[in-house]
């Protein structure tokens, strides 16, 4: 179902960071699901991952839930769950619809409008948990509006969307650290040094409880791929723990059944294309590039070189995601995103010089295809070409049937 009726294209708005509208829009709602306690998930890399992980444990142990995630692959009903079930499309619009004067009264951005939708939902589903990914920050996120929040998440943080967080570790962890709230609990994932003393600064100013937890062991079971998962599923254990000690019934069995059970599409996730294998991953930032990078020692004949499939918003930091991303014997193939101002491999071959000669740019109308039928022609690589650097790129492959489930 289609709701561009409804939620506006972002470049019609723009970044438009604040609380004020929120906080005028859910007080002249009632203030939904405020009784209701929720985990707030916050950090530049994982913070899908943790609320995945939290919320599918929650549901193994028989709790209701509710879940918000942002952005989205392919519908806008990804980003509301409850028991892991998405919400039904004609239910999003309904809501959506009933939203629409208090959304034009308030000017409230996509975002916003779809986090109040799902505090409604979640009020009529009289959910008992919610796990609030925030979209972007912290400080001004619209999931920070709910007052309810004694839990908070804290994925790994580092540099991203500097232009509206500031240039810095700190400055981008301040912004992010600032959701801690007096007497709340803060679960952190490992993190830079400066991360950890902007977490424990805050924690100490508001009196709140700092836990940082380290990496689950390999015994654990996770849905999700890729050797940093184990950092999320440590935060997501200590959350889950949290909330047991809080009275509520998550038991230790549940717990590992959640884990493995958990499913995040999009995140080092392997597909098909015309029966060939590729692997898939949403890195659009340095630090994800250089965790993804991490992870082709595990793939079988990486040594022999990878080939890459790119497509970079242009306001991301591409030349140091390459840097991390390619090794001498790697080609990539740059490839634009539809609908968004994307990195040319022009432009990337003028920005990192030393890797011009292994950047490609694939034409034509379909310009992933492209690169993957020239790949085809000269004999698919044993190790599975990866295609990476956007979500956006991912949800329109996949929204467009271009790839599928092995």
């Amino acid at each position: 179902m289609n709701f561009n009726d409804l939620l506006p294209p972002f470049d019609q708005r723009g970044m438009d960071l604040s609380l004020a509208r929120m906080n005028r829009a859910l007080k002249q709602l009632g203030s939904p699901t405020e009784s209701i306690p929720a985990v707030q998930v916050v950090g530049t890399n994982g913070k899908g991952s943790i609320a995945t992980l939290i919320h599918s444990a929650l549901t193994a142990a028989g709790i209701h839930s509710g879940l918000t995630t942002s952005p989205h692959l392919i519908d806008w009903c990804e980003r509301i769950r409850v028991d892991g079930q998405t919400i039904r499309p004609e239910t999003l619009r309904q809501r959506l619809i009933e939203l629409q004067p208090l959304a034009r009264q308030e000017n409230l951005t996509p975002f916003e409008l779809l986090i109040t939708a799902a505090l409604i939902h979640f009020q009529a589903e009289s959910v008992q948990w919610l796990v609030l990914e925030a979209g972007l920050g912290g400080r001004l996120d619209a999931t920070t509006a709910h007052p309810n929040r004694p839990l908070v998440a804290v994925a790994s943080i580092g540099l991203d969307h500097c232009e509206h967080l500031g240039g810095t570790l700190t400055a981008v962890a301040e912004e992010k650290a600032a959701v801690i709230q007096a007497g709340a609990t803060v679960i952190s994932a490992p993190q830079a040094a400066e991360v950890n003393a902007v977490l424990a600064r805050r924690c100490d100013q508001v009196g709140a409880q700092l836990i940082q937890v380290s990496p689950l062991g390999a015994d654990w079971q996770l849905g999700l791929g890729g050797i940093w998962q184990r950092d999320n599923g440590a935060v997501a254990l200590e959350v889950l723990q949290q909330i047991a000690t809080r009275g509520w019934p998550v038991d230790a069995a549940s717990i590992r059944h959640g884990f493995a059970a958990a499913r995040w599409p999009g995140r080092l996730q392997p597909l098909l294309w015309r029966q060939r294998q590729v692997l898939v991953d949403g890195a659009h930032n340095p630090p994800a590039a250089e965790r993804l990078a991490g992870e082709r020692a595990h793939w079988s004949g990486q040594s022999l070189g990878l080939n890459w499939i790119l497509g970079i918003q242009s306001h991301k930091e591409a030349p140091a995601m390459l840097r991390s991303l390619l090794q001498p014997q790697d080609r990539a193939w740059i490839v634009p995103l539809n609908g968004h101002r994307s990195w040319s491999a022009e432009a990337l071959k003028a920005s990192c010089p030393e890797l011009a000669t292994q950047l490609r740019e694939a034409d034509g109308r379909e310009p992933v295809e492209t690169a993957l039928e020239q790949l085809e022609q000269a004999g698919w690589p044993q190790a599975r070409p990866v295609i990476a650097g956007s979500l956006y790129l991912l949800g329109d492959l996949l929204g467009r049937g271009l790839l599928r489930a092995e």
